[in-house]
């Protein structure tokens, strides 16, 4: 309990205080901060995939910042032979102005990426946003093979969803989700969102797309690998994601056990709204930041 309290007042202290808690799950502010996450990951043999923080922007201008940075970022990858994509979300490129000037410019990303042989992950949003972002993503699909699609287990839907994108030959990212959505939507309880999680996990893999299993639930990785070994797949016909600062040990681990892992590295100056979601999902995280503020030595 203690630990929901304090992650509920962050959002009430001042922004350098709370940049000490956030300091576990963003890479810094700067690319070249998010650039030098990655080469350390990469000499773990964890390969990456960069977020510029930001969504929900006004202007197109705006849009078309977050355009050219995600270029910026698809350049530095290539420029030092990095093992990462890039992961974007639609409202940072417009998706609330105007659904075509949105397309368009994701379209020119996807064209840019595929020209540094590399990938755009489409990230999924609030409730609100997913009728076109899945729009969008079909679109997308239909053009560019080096674009896939998160995918929210917490949704009622998502089934539902899946069987009608999978004949695009989507590459998911396969998530719990985040967004606090109402009850008549979304699944509320730990057991019922693991069970539709897998569910969904199960229809993916038999169709044979690409899964970024995505988790750090203790249950959800073991029964995910149960999953891949029964189906026989190999090891590169899967992976497992998780967030940066969270659960190392798991993910060591399944590197160790010759696992694909891919981990989602953000930054930027728009740190704070993803962070304290990442607080408020996880409560725990917050008390060891603390204790470790206090360590001796």
């Amino acid at each position: 309990m203690i630990n929901k309290i304090i992650a509920s007042v962050l959002p009430y202290f001042p922004k350098s205080f709370v940049k000490i808690f956030a300091n576990k799950y963003i890479a810094g502010e700067k690319l070249e901060d998010a650039i030098q996450v990655v080469k350390e990951l990469n000499a773990k043999n964890i390969i990456a995939t960069i977020d510029v923080l930001g969504e929900d922007i006004s202007t197109k201008d705006e849009a078309i910042a977050a355009f050219n940075e995600a270029k910026l970022v698809l350049d530095e990858i290539k420029k030092w032979n990095l093992d990462a994509n890039i992961s974007i979300k639609l409202s940072q490129f417009g998706l609330k102005i105007d659904k075509d000037f949105c397309y368009n410019l994701v379209k020119d990303l996807a064209a840019y990426a595929k020209e540094h042989n590399n990938f755009v992950r489409v990230d999924m949003e609030d409730s609100t946003l997913t009728d076109v972002t899945l729009e969008v993503y079909k679109r997308l699909r239909s053009e560019f093979g080096n674009t896939g699609v998160a995918i929210q287990a917490y949704l009622n839907r998502t089934y539902g969803d899946v069987e009608k994108i999978i004949e695009y030959g989507p590459h998911f990212r396969l998530c719990k989700g985040i967004y606090v959505e109402d009850a008549s939507i979304a699944i509320k309880d730990h057991d019922g969102i693991n069970e539709n999680y897998l569910k969904i996990l199960k229809l993916m893999l038999s169709k044979k797309a690409y899964v970024g299993i995505a988790t750090h639930d203790d249950y959800l990785l073991d029964s995910s690998k149960k999953i891949v070994t029964d189906m026989k797949l190999d090891k590169n016909e899967y992976e497992f994601q998780m967030l940066l600062g969270v659960k190392p040990d798991a993910r060591d681990k399944l590197v160790k056990e010759g696992h694909r892992v891919r981990i989602y590295v953000p930054f930027g100056e728009q740190w704070l709204k993803y962070s304290l979601r990442r607080l408020n999902e996880n409560p725990k995280m917050t008390w060891y930041i603390i204790k470790s503020l206090f360590k001796k030595g």
